[in-house]
């Protein structure tokens, strides 16, 4: 019942929809037992056709048509039986069309659920959570939960609905004959269901090697530049060997054991009919009905023996993955947690629920705010969760429009974590962040829509200059004057210029055919494309060296006056055009002043 509870969580199917598939198996299994039923009757006329006379049904079916002879009822009889199957296998087929176009609609449902359920999680589920886990849940395990949690688990509930009918059947024709049937069933299930844990736990191995496998694979060709130099390629190659074998014998394991419920049902229920038989012929008394009933155990054991064993194997399939379906719940339920909907509530102005799944659920529009004056700061408190102190105390500070603020300070004073507070990505326990007198909290996303902000490293997807400039926005819907003015402001005129396609030139994965200093001007004109009026660099020019770090510098401080900026710096030489230093140690700012007042004083 867990497990039931948890698929009918991840797949995001309206209800009538299984309501539709379970009545649609129970048809089939139906017209199978009607089908297999009549079988037994025929063979019985066919070898004795005084029998339409003794049956009252029969003979009234006889006189009703009309027919001449037994022989062409018995004829009737047979051609019907074969319309039923017939329809029978095309109703089957049009079922299991559907089941799978069900299975694979529900996978790309999952992925875009899982896509936006991960990109709207709060920011600190991402600084907990490895971005191999998240790719491999949208891309692999999402293929999973189709191929071996949603169509095993519909195909055990048709083959159970065939099995009870097919049962139902057979204890009508011959009890102690069904009994035994069952008995095998059951004796050959039970030693299976015993090793139950071991197809869990190697499913869990299957799952923590895949994960592993894109892991490393990912650091050693992310990381192909410092592989190559250090000579490291032997280490990555033993890494990723471990996990492939790792993986490699779990699967051989969980293979080898789902053939077995096939093998065994198939030797077991051949020795039961040739022993019906056997024991039959022993006792005259049921030899007057022994063709009737091989009919219909023979044609019954045809089918039975496919639907047990998928019905075992499946099963199978079911436990081994069992772990692929519990982390696809758990980081769906993330969305549900108390932190989550307080982020939602507040960042987008909705409280997520399980009725609605992979929709994006329709946000209340955000309020316009506009900054015309001054932002402040109120005594913001930020601690991480399961931190045992705070990250930021009583952080205030008012910073005017058009004006530029430094925060420097060792690592680990607060700096980043006082950034990532101003994105919105993180919201403070207490105080509060106020533009023009209104509180950012009441509309997030329109406060966010006046940040541009520029780390470090700047992210560049693997496309053109323009596209990677003009991030998030469409080609049809790009601005060339917004992106000439952003280009020429961030002092990349030259640069386009000598390239022979301009902006559309490629940059390469993570931009790998820039120079850093080109890398960070993309990233201050993608902010200035998006005429965000706060700048926030994050130790945007750490990592370049003097001549270009003097270059980014001088593109930021053209800017001065034009736009309002906080700046994160450990060269202290970079902010030295900035109106006021703030100093930050242990999440608290312990120095205000100009440059002069906080910097130089230090060295006096």
């Amino acid at each position: 019942m867990r497990y039931l509870s948890q698929f009918l969580y991840v797949i995001s199917a309206k209800k009538i929809e299984l309501i539709l598939l379970l009545i649609a198996f129970l048809v089939v299994s139906l017209m199978d037992a009607l089908g297999i039923g009549l079988v037994g009757p025929f063979m019985g006329l066919a070898t004795n056709p005084e029998l339409i006379h003794k049956n009252i049904w029969l003979a009234n079916t006889y006189k009703t048509l009309g027919l001449k002879s037994s022989n062409q009822f018995i004829g009737l009889l047979g051609l019907t039986i074969i319309i039923i199957f017939y329809l029978k296998s095309f109703f089957y087929y049009q079922i299991q069309r559907y089941v799978y176009h069900f299975c694979f609609t529900q996978q790309v449902k999952l992925r875009l659920r899982l896509l936006h359920t991960y990109l709207f999680l709060p920011y600190t589920f991402h600084l907990k959570t490895n971005s191999a886990n998240l790719i491999q849940n949208i891309i692999k395990e999402a293929e999973n939960f189709s191929y071996s949690v949603a169509i095993p688990l519909l195909g055990s509930v048709a083959n159970l609905f065939v099995l009870v009918v097919l049962v139902l059947l057979l204890m009508k024709t011959d009890l102690v004959a069904t009994v035994t049937v069952i008995g095998i069933l059951l004796g050959t299930y039970l030693p299976f269901h015993l090793f139950r844990h071991k197809i869990v736990r190697w499913g869990k191995e299957g799952v923590d090697a895949n994960t592993e496998m894109l892991r490393i694979a990912n650091h050693a060709i992310g990381g192909l530049k410092e592989t190559r130099v250090i000579g490291c390629e032997e280490f990555f190659e033993n890494q990723l060997s471990s996990q492939v074998n790792r993986f490699a014998r779990v699967a051989t394991l969980f293979h080898v054991f789902q053939i077995l419920p096939r093998i065994t049902i198939e030797a077991l229920l051949i020795t039961f009919v040739v022993g019906l038989v056997s024991v039959s012929l022993l006792f005259e008394q049921r030899s007057q009905n022994l063709v009737s009933v091989l009919g219909i155990f023979a044609i019954a054991s045809i089918r039975i023996l496919p639907s047990a064993s998928q019905f075992m194997s499946n099963m199978g399939v079911l436990r081994n993955f069992k772990p692929t379906l519990d982390r696809l719940y758990m980081d769906l339920k993330e969305i549900e947690t108390p932190e989550a909907v307080n982020y939602l509530k507040i960042s987008q102005g909705f409280i997520p629920s399980k009725e609605v799944k992979f929709e994006r659920k329709k946000s209340i529009k955000p309020i316009p705010m506009s900054f015309t004056q001054e932002i402040v700061l109120n005594k913001v408190n930020y601690a991480y969760p399961e931190a045992a102190s705070n990250s930021l105390t009583d952080i205030s500070l008012t910073l005017n429009k058009g004006e530029s603020i430094a925060l420097i300070g060792k690592s680990g004073a607060g700096k980043t974590t006082l950034v990532d507070v101003l994105l919105g990505l993180l919201i403070p326990q207490s105080g509060d962040i106020q533009v023009d007198g209104l509180s950012v909290y009441n509309s997030l996303r329109s406060w966010q829509n006046l940040i541009g902000y520029i780390p470090q490293t700047i992210f560049l997807t693997d496309d053109t200059i323009e596209r990677n400039i003009a991030f998030g926005v469409t080609d049809d819907k790009i601005d060339q004057q917004r992106l000439n003015n952003a280009i020429r402001s961030a002092q990349l005129t030259e640069l386009v210029a000598q390239l022979p396609e301009g902006v559309q030139t490629m940059v390469g994965e993570h931009g790998v055919r820039l120079s850093g200093g080109q890398r960070q001007r993309i990233g201050i004109a993608r902010a200035l494309y998006h005429e965000r009026e706060i700048l926030v660099l994050d130790e945007a020019t750490s990592a370049l060296d003097n001549e270009t770090e003097n270059l980014i510098s001088k593109a930021i401080q053209d800017l001065s006056g034009t736009k309002t900026m906080i700046i994160i710096a450990h060269r202290l030489t970079t902010v030295e055009h900035c109106d006021r230093i703030y100093e930050m140690q242990k999440g608290s700012i312990i120095k205000c002043g100009s440059y002069q007042e906080v910097v130089l004083a230090q060295n006096v």
